[in-house]
């Protein structure tokens, strides 16, 4: 049938369909239909009449560029232009930051004093690691796979006696003091942290790598440092292990930038005495000038401190520091004013009345492990031979005059110890000449460092003993009864308590 004899109406503007044919394949009606009314190419039609053109034909359609490297490229054209035209408002404005002391000469004088007490505080630190002697044992290392990080190590002496006592005083003793001076270093280059824009050129983004390195090291050193003085072990992992790499990572950056920085800071050091500016008060405060350092405030408020204040407010925080804490590792009449010593004041009055690292509690001591059974045991060549107490008191009996020195900065006075010389038992176990290393292990049962290895140098030396007494009277059941090691120039918690067994040429 046609379509003009159906006694339908075609409406105005629709197009002649022709009717579909009965039995015919869907394909070919479809061409059919295309063959009676073709359509333009969407390329020969008008823009106007293209599909999907006109934003306003689509409501919701995403007027952004469908293809991904135009998104990309209108991405990029935006950050550039957000970059290009200027800081944001807030701390990336250099008039932001309006203190009229802040400038190269006073970052400078901070620098200067960080320059010199980071690498000390470094260099005692490494020395710090070495006496643990980690390259003789697993059990002594608490830092694994430092691969070439351990170049320097060496077997650590047993003379001076107190020289751990010392480095490690200092390394302690130095790390707070310098807290002031660090912080008002920080305080005096906040504006670059925030500079415009973050990123100019290669040599820039370095610098600026390297100066986030360096912040970031340096507070996470000094944090872990001060909790672990305090024996607050709050962070996750081993305090050694953390402070270990974190200390390559932060002196890494520190190297890096000092070689950006050295020349800057020369200059800037000559730029003013500093006997001038320990004369000048607070009315006669002055910015420096203007430089491209990003440093000077281009719009500085009022002096309300001189750069002699700071700088005396700097120092004496330091010296506040200095007097609450260098007493722990002087000792004497300082000890008293230790106030950040982490054991509080001496344990108690007598001859045992000296600072303790651990108590036989909090290790899982029990009266039975250090009761009338405890039983010595010495491993070596000639065999097993047990001990009791009684018999180890029958030995000859020697005594050295040592202090206890412990990493978290602490250390005793010269304590008088008693015992049995560990050559003479290593004599005992078969090695009558040039006696080895030897296995110290203990009745610890929680705790790290309950098992310790000496090396042959310690072990041969006349004043390592295995203690038995100390200022004349028995060892108290916290400073290691019935029997302790104690070496000259040892770290203090590798002076075993609580001492059952003696394996001499071995390691484990």
């Amino acid at each position: 049938m046609d379509a003009d004899d159906s006694g339908e109406d075609v409406p105005p503007g629709v197009p002649d369909v022709p009717p579909r044919r009965a039995n015919v394949p869907a394909e070919e009606n479809a061409d059919a239909a295309a063959e009676e009314n073709p359509q333009p190419a969407a390329e020969s039609r008008p823009a106007a009449e293209r599909p999907g053109d006109d934003p306003a034909a689509h409501p919701g359609a995403d007027p952004r560029p469908a293809n991904r490297a135009q998104r990309d490229s209108a991405r990029g054209t935006r950050v550039r232009a957000a970059l290009t035209a200027g800081p944001p408002p807030g701390p990336a404005r250099p008039e932001f930051w309006r203190s009229p002391l802040r400038g190269p000469w006073l970052t400078s004088v901070f620098g200067l004093i960080l320059l010199i007490g980071i690498p000390v505080m470094f260099v005692t630190g490494l020395l710090s690691y070495a006496a643990y002697n980690p390259d003789l044992a697993p059990i002594n290392d608490q830092t694994p796979n430092k691969g070439w990080l351990g170049f320097y190590l060496f077997s650590w002496p047993t003379d001076p006696s107190w020289l751990y006592r010392l480095t490690q005083g200092v390394h302690v003793t130095l790390g707070v003091v310098l807290v002031p001076v660090l912080l008002a270093k920080l305080w005096s280059v906040i504006p670059k942290l925030f500079s415009w824009p973050p990123v100019r050129n290669a040599a820039h983004a370095l610098e600026r790598l390297s100066l986030l390195l360096l912040v970031g090291g340096a507070l996470f050193e000094f944090v872990t440092g001060l909790l672990n003085i305090e024996l607050h072990y709050i962070f996750p992992g081993s305090f050694y292990t953390l402070h270990f790499y974190g200390a390559w990572v932060f002196i890494g950056a520190f190297v890096v930038h000092i070689a950006f920085r050295i020349p800057v800071m020369t200059r800037s050091l000559r730029s003013r005495r500093l006997r001038t500016e320990l004369r000048t008060s607070v009315s006669e405060t002055r910015p420096e000038p203007a430089d491209d350092s990003g440093l000077v405030s281009p719009r500085p408020a009022a002096a309300t401190m001189s750069r002699r204040g700071a700088l005396g407010a700097v120092g004496l925080g330091s010296l506040v520091l200095f007097a609450v804490t260098a007493g722990q590792s002087i000792g004497g009449s300082l000890r008293r004013t230790a106030l950040l010593a982490p054991h509080g004041q001496e344990p108690g009055p007598g001859p045992n009345g000296f600072q303790i690292n651990k108590t036989a509690a909090s290790v899982g001591i029990r009266a039975a492990d250090i009761g009338a059974n405890w039983r010595l045991v010495v491993r070596g060549p000639s065999g097993e031979h047990t001990f009791t107490r009684e018999q180890l008191l029958l030995l000859p009996q020697h005594s050295a005059a040592l202090p206890i020195a412990c990493v978290e900065g602490w250390s005793t006075s010269d304590q008088h110890w008693s015992g049995v010389r560990l050559r003479d038992l290593a004599a005992m176990a078969g090695y009558r000449e040039d006696p080895p290393e030897v296995f110290v292990d203990s009745a610890e049962r929680g705790g790290s460092f309950s098992s310790t290895v000496l090396r042959a140098n310690q072990v041969r030396d006349s004043r390592s003993l295995l203690a038995l007494h100390v200022n004349g009277v028995d060892l108290s059941p916290d400073h290691g009864y019935p029997a302790r090691v104690i070496v000259p120039d040892n770290p203090g918690v590798h002076n075993t308590k609580w001492v059952t067994s003696l394996t001499f040429g071995a390691t484990a």
